[in-house]
């Protein structure tokens, strides 16, 4: 697929999700608009917190969230689900609940658990890989950079 193909049909995506928001149809989402869409797909969304969303990403200042400010919107809540999803993922890893790193020790364990048994030498590796300080463990830093 070429790559013209492939930005299109995200981009109509957007425009089909942006026109369903659009309640009364004149091309922008009021934060009146925004809160009932979130609240109906199973979401919470204050007004106040509406109001803030759009007028943080309002292009033309005119109150409203315009296609664009749309885009940038629903872009923003995926990277920050996508750096909850991280957070968790490596908190499994972590051997101290909260200690900041994973270990050789604490990935050997957690690959244990998921069916995928590995020597001590061979997580000590996987990590040096990846250990940007040279400390000999994944920080959090470390960790977001080698799953993206």
């Amino acid at each position: 697929m070429c790559e013209v193909e492939s930005m299109a049909k995200p981009m109509s995506l957007y425009k089909r999700v942006f026109n369903r928001f659009d309640e009364n149809g004149d091309g922008k989402i009021s934060p009146a608009e925004l809160q009932r869409c979130v609240k109906a797909i199973g979401g919470e969304l204050s007004l106040v917190e509406a109001e803030v969303a759009v007028e943080g990403l309002d292009t033309d200042g005119d109150g409203l969230l315009g296609l664009e400010g749309f885009i940038r919107l629903v872009d923003e809540v995926g990277e920050e689900d996508k750096m909850k999803d991280l957070k968790e993922a490596f908190k499994m890893y972590e051997m101290e609940a909260g200690c900041g790193f994973i270990t050789p020790e604490s990935l050997k364990e957690m690959l244990g658990r998921l069916g995928e048994c590995r020597s001590l030498q061979d997580c000590k590796l996987m990590i040096a890989r990846f250990d940007l300080n040279g400390d000999g463990v994944i920080n959090f830093d470390e960790f977001r950079l080698m799953m993206l």
